[in-house]
């Protein structure tokens, strides 16, 4: 059977030039990187590599770069930490409806402990509006946390506008990067941001390891103690290995981000426009086109569910993801979809593919083959369509 992989904005392969360089800090150089001795430097040496690497790829400083165990890590370092730090100039956080959990479910717990929580909406193709954003300042407004790019839809958001907004009022302004690095440029500088958040897993690099930009002059109260790594911002032991693998996979991803998006964007419109195509009662979620992440497609089908469209995906070697949280013990729709104007029929209904390095047009003509007759089985079942067919007619 063939296998086809298209949720690469769930986790990517590990490059094996990424993984290569990993072992021989597991096997070879396996010095703490806090030991003064020559294993220890060693390894000190390579995990400072890997900060300039990072640092390259974002346009930032090196010693503005704390290694984290994840995006989730990072991301409550940056929110938490700077409401820590700021509380007593204000109890105000501005946030979007469509963030990952990771910001909303932080941004939460904030408000259940005093803090006040703005959360803006957006339009339907899931982008926020700087007059919004603007409208909802406050005096007491301490932090703005925005994603850059989406992570169901692609949605890319206005964010250099946003960060040039928040710096004329004198606000933080952190943003959440996971999904946009290594797919399109993000440079710290042009963005105007004071914190940002990335991810190795999404780019080819190891799991377990991330990062939070820190602008230089900037404070943040650290949520774990200890040893003082990482510039007393993040203590514990350093994940070596991890790190000099995510190091490695941004030296790549800025080596190889324009041919891949030029790859992935092609294959994106093809499986687009074939959907539309094969499939009737079908909506695009999201921006098309700049606006939208390359390796990003999203649709609701209607009259049937995603769940269902994602098991049988599955059984025949296709991965994908469904808008709607059923891996989670939950069949509510996604909060994006529900954010963007969706109702919960077509929210029910939602697939995602997101492409990566090594997908082909054979993998796409393989969907393309294969995920109509699944509409068409599981619709068979639907007296809504058949229903929707009558009307249609009429």
């Amino acid at each position: 059977m063939r296998r086809v992989y298209l949720d690469h904005s769930a986790t990517t392969p590990v490059d094996p030039e990424v993984a290569a360089i990993m072992m021989t800090y597991y096997t070879e150089k396996y010095g703490n990187p806090s030991s003064v001795h020559g294993f220890g430097r060693e390894a000190k040496q390579a995990l400072e590599q890997a900060r300039n690497q990072v640092a390259e790829l974002i346009g930032a400083a090196s010693g503005e770069i704390t290694f984290t165990s994840g995006g989730t890590e990072a991301d409550n370092l940056a929110i938490l930490g700077t409401a820590e730090a700021l509380r007593k100039k204000g109890k105000h956080i501005i946030t979007s409806c469509i963030e990952h959990h990771a910001v909303l479910e932080t941004c939460e717990y904030l408000e259940k402990n005093g803090f006040d929580l703005t959360v803006i909406p957006v339009d339907e193709e899931g982008i926020i509006s700087v007059d919004a954003l603007r409208k909802a300042i406050r005096p007491d407004t301490i932090l703005i946390t925005i994603m850059h790019a989406n992570n169901e839809v692609g949605s890319i958001q206005p964010i250099s506008e946003i960060g040039k907004l928040a710096k004329e009022q004198g606000i933080v302004f952190h943003v959440d990067a996971v999904q946009s690095l290594g797919k399109i440029p993000v440079n710290v500088e042009e963005l105007n941001v004071d914190l940002l958040t990335v991810s190795g897993h999404k780019i080819y690099g190891p799991k377990g390891v991330g990062a939070l930009y820190v602008r230089k002059g900037l404070r943040i109260v650290p949520l774990v103690h200890g040893g003082g790594q990482e510039k007393k911002r993040r203590s514990g032991t350093e994940n070596t290995p991890g790190i000099i693998g995510f190091g490695k996979a941004c030296e790549l991803a800025g080596q190889r981000m324009a041919d891949d998006a030029e790859h992935q964007r092609k294959l994106r419109d093809k499986l687009i426009n074939g959907i539309l195509e094969r499939i009737d009662f079908v909506k695009v979620n999201g921006p098309l086109g700049e606006k939208r992440l390359p390796n990003n497609v999203n649709v609701s089908i209607r009259y049937v569910e995603g769940e269902s469209l994602l098991l049988s995906l599955d059984m025949l070697g296709i991965a994908a993801s469904s808008g709607s949280a059923c891996t989670s013990g939950s069949l509510d729709p996604s909060h994006v979809l529900l954010g963007m104007g969706l109702i919960h029929e077509i929210a029910h209904g939602s697939l995602r593919f997101s492409l990566g390095r090594q997908n082909t047009e054979e993998d796409i003509d393989y969907v393309l083959e294969q995920l109509p007759k699944i509409v068409e089985r599981l619709r068979m079942m639907s007296p809504l369509y058949d229903q929707a067919i009558h009307s249609k007619q009429a």
